[in-house]
């Protein structure tokens, strides 16, 4: 089927190179292909656009008007491969990510900083959310999602983590309440909590056979933001959940304490998703690049 840009490549390569028998060499072609090629253009534009003879070829007026239009067109084609190619293998123009609202912003924003500083020619574009996106439909090119995901033959996904839950309470709850000894106990303490999607809510404890179980909680304070669940148990105001990447410092530093170790249940994996495409771009690349460094130095630093 033909198409308005059939023969133009055959007529620029006859002006150029002065004849039929020398376009045909350059395009792989019969001499005869080119002649039907270039006669199938004119009919299609209804004008003449070559003058032939058996000694020479001459543009016509009309011939050297569609000349200089078909060179721009090229040219123009010319440079956006070579912009295709240059962002294939160079990393450059914009990335949209879109992250889950406290674990994005503590731990995959430093690493898309670093990513940046090391190409600076990239462009993020970060937005916060912890509702499933459409990474297709909302033309996001990478998500960091926390749990387990749906079969999609349209999107990739790489683990770069796992995300432990962990009871912890400030030193000085623990001084004035006790620590609880088993997660019954819990019935018994002030529970701090994040948002919620049910009426009740339920914190995820492990059976001695090392199942894993809801236990419901009584609500002394509700925040719907994490952060802010974590400065009320700092500041002694009762237990919580949350994930071990949230309180890990805090552990550390002795702000906060474990309680019921090993008794705390509950894992998700952490993934990077994108679409699947058959040739990932160079922008694409150094960030998938930037994540699995980080997830391999997360694993190194916690074995």
């Amino acid at each position: 089927m033909s198409t308005r840009f059939d023969g133009i490549t055959e007529f620029v390569a006859v002006t150029q190179l002065g004849s039929f028998t020398a376009a045909a060499t350059e395009l792989g072609m019969t001499k005869s292909a080119v002649g039907r090629a270039i006669s199938r253009l004119e009919a299609r534009l209804d004008t003449k656009l070559l003058h032939r003879t058996t000694r020479r070829l001459t543009l016509t007026p009309a011939g050297e008007a569609w000349l200089e239009h078909c060179l721009a067109a090229l040219a123009e084609l010319d440079h956006g491969q070579s912009a295709l190619l240059l962002a294939r293998d160079t990393p450059c123009g914009r990335v949209r990510v879109d992250l889950p609202t406290a674990f994005g912003r503590l731990h995959i924003v430093p690493v898309l900083l670093a990513v940046a500083e090391r190409y600076p020619a990239l462009n993020f574009n970060v937005s916060f959310t912890d509702r499933r996106v459409d990474l297709i439909g909302e033309n996001i090119d990478f998500a960091v999602r926390i749990g387990n995901l749906d079969d999609s033959t349209d999107l990739v996904a790489r683990k770069i983590g796992v995300q432990h839950m962990m009871i912890v309470g400030a030193p000085s709850y623990l001084a004035k309440r006790g620590a609880p000894q088993r997660p019954s106990d819990l019935a018994s303490h002030d529970c701090i909590v994040g948002r919620r999607q049910e009426n009740r809510i339920d914190w995820l404890v492990k059976t001695p056979d090392g199942a894993t179980v809801r236990q419901t909680v009584p609500i002394k304070h509700e925040f719907q933001d994490f952060e802010s669940v974590l400065m009320a148990v700092r500041a002694g105001h009762g237990l919580t959940q949350l994930p071990s990447w949230m309180v890990q410092d805090d552990i550390r530093c002795g702000a906060l304490q474990i309680v019921l170790d090993g008794m705390s249940g509950g894992e998700l994996p952490i993934n990077l998703l994108w679409p699947r495409t058959k040739t990932l771009p160079a922008r694409m690349r150094v960030v998938i690049d930037g994540l699995t460094q980080w997830a391999q130095d997360q694993a190194a630093a916690a074995g």
